[in-house]
């Protein structure tokens, strides 16, 4: 009987690490090489302006990170104007901050690479 199920378990240990093989990750650094091959350097630039501007805002930034991705996958709904969002939540509310850097950003993007990244 014991032998039993470590036998089982072993299966789905096996079984386990043969599917994480087999998944591959969607987005990758190089996503947008070809679309928009200067998108980290645009953001980058406008990120080391907000943190020259405000040296919080780098915290700021990565607490909007955290918020956005931690719930339910990094999905961007930290940024929806939308009510019932994490965005407008009692708990963000007026604590999360730097919601205008990504807007900057966004726009600096879009003057680049129009269109490509969402």
């Amino acid at each position: 009987m014991h032998r039993s199920r470590n036998m089982k378990g072993l299966i789905r240990l096996m079984t386990l690490f043969m599917l994480c093989l087999a998944v591959r990750p969607q987005l990758t650094t190089d996503f947008y090489s070809k679309s928009c091959p200067t998108l980290l350097q645009i953001v980058r630039k406008e990120v080391m302006k907000a943190v020259k501007a405000e040296t919080r805002m780098a915290a700021s930034l990565l607490r909007l990170h955290f918020h956005d991705c931690f719930v339910n996958g990094c999905d961007a709904s930290i940024l929806l104007d939308v009510s019932d969002t994490e965005k407008l939540s009692g708990a963000n509310n007026n604590s999360a901050r730097g919601y205008e850097v990504i807007d900057s950003i966004k726009a600096a993007v879009e003057t680049q690479c129009s269109g490509v990244v969402s």
